[in-house]
């Protein structure tokens, strides 16, 4: 007797709590066949581990897919290049994950003939739009399912709810929320939820107390090549090698702790902790190089587009067509951003030291305070004269302006 094959639902799985009792309700409620998918980014997990989680779960089958260098090469290099950073702070570290984890659900999706794509979100943060978006962008034809959304169930509801059903899960003793990949990594919970709380030193991984870091600076020279970081300290990386190396050199130095009010894409506000040594850096230089090579008006309106660029990532819309307009924009403006900038680390700070480029706009000559200068000083007179008549004549009109 043939029996009619279940539908399947493709789960973005982590091994944590969430998606662990997703998987078992994903089958009970909606009589799912449950294939998990983790993409391995950064995060430092046992993959095996997650994998036989999930075959003990009774999902049939289950992807581990090795995207770090996808994550860097076309996702980050576009943030380093917008100098992306939502509210002048967040480097987008778990915000530039979630499109690239989406667009794989839906590619698993597809080769398994899956109607359904399920993620482990919450009703309300980001990451529940990240997804949404991206998936219907990609495929309009699939359906979505946000078990954590639905059930509004607690931890110990969670594990109440998995231990009925024969599994002695075993949480975390962290007393956050985290979330790490390769750009950084973000804290969230327990003391945390009150914003005049000082975050505890237990909750930091990447980076150290800044009064614990060295006595001793620490000197490090990023080389770019039209806005992409290729070397470090003079040696040749790919970006996923440069980050991981690089958030090891600014974490032992206390720097890339950032802690803020941040507004939610949902419309409230949430205090929200994270490390991002080698994003700090980076966005830091880059965006010194730019000053170097770009002119008043380049750099003018390329922070319009950065902001814009930053919030359409942030609020997740990835997919939106403005966002590739924004890129064609900005990868205009690095087919010269070529050179080398210097950073001094101590003890969580960080600060430019050092900026060379073949294509900077800098000339010595002209701003040479010595007897060297080629610039004619007499021809202020006349700039100054035709810069500030507009301000002139209006104060003339109105009397004098300011008592």
């Amino acid at each position: 007797m043939l029996f009619p094959m279940k539908e399947k639902v493709v789960l973005g799985f982590s091994g944590g709590l969430d998606t662990s009792t997703a998987v078992l309700w994903l089958q009970e409620k909606y009589d799912l066949d449950v294939i998990t998918v983790t993409l391995k980014i950064g995060q430092k997990e046992d993959f095996g581990n997650i994998e036989e989680k999930s075959k003990l779960l009774g999902a049939k089958k289950h992807y581990t897919i090795d995207a770090l260098d996808e994550f860097a090469d076309k996702y980050i290099s576009k943030c380093i290049k917008a100098n992306g950073l939502y509210e002048d702070k967040y480097p987008l570290s778990t915000a530039l994950a979630r499109p690239l984890i989406a667009s794989w659900l839906v590619k698993i999706a597809k080769q398994e003939g899956a109607s359904y794509v399920a993620h482990g979100c919450t009703g309300k943060g980001n990451d529940q739009i990240r997804f949404d978006i991206t998936i219907r962008a990609l495929d309009p034809k699939l359906k979505i399912i946000a078990p954590v959304r639905e059930w509004n169930m607690n931890r110990d509801q969670e594990l109440e709810y998995l231990k009925a059903k024969g599994f002695d899960f075993k949480p975390s003793r962290s007393r956050v929320s985290v979330d790490e990949n390769l750009w950084g990594r973000s804290i969230e919970g327990d003391i945390l939820e009150d914003p005049s709380a000082e975050p505890l030193e237990d909750y930091f991984e990447w980076t150290v107390a800044p009064e614990k870091a060295p006595d001793k600076s620490t000197y490090v020279t990023i080389g770019f090549e039209k806005g992409i970081p290729v070397e470090l300290n003079g040696e040749k990386m790919k970006l996923s090698d440069l980050i991981v190396t690089l958030n090891s050199i600014a974490g032992q130095n206390g720097v890339g702790r950032i802690d803020h009010m941040e507004d939610r894409a949902i419309g409230f506000k949430s205090r929200e902790v994270y490390e991002c040594p080698a994003a700090t850096c980076l966005i830091e230089a880059h965006s010194e190089l730019e000053k170097l090579i770009l002119n008043r008006n380049q750099l003018f309106f390329k922070k319009l587009v950065e902001k814009e660029w930053s919030w359409l990532v942030y609020a997740g819309l990835w997919a939106d067509p403005l966002r590739r307009n924004l890129e064609a924009f900005i990868d205009s403006t690095q087919d010269f951003a070529t050179g080398k900038v210097t950073l001094k680390l101590y003890k969580g700070g960080y600060r430019i030291v050092s900026r060379s480029s073949q294509y900077s706009g800098y000339d010595l000559n002209i701003a040479t305070y010595s007897f060297k200068s080629i610039f004619d000083q007499k021809n202020a007179l006349g700039f100054i004269e035709i810069w500030g008549l507009p301000t002139i004549l209006s104060n003339l009109k109105s009397g004098g302006g300011d008592e």
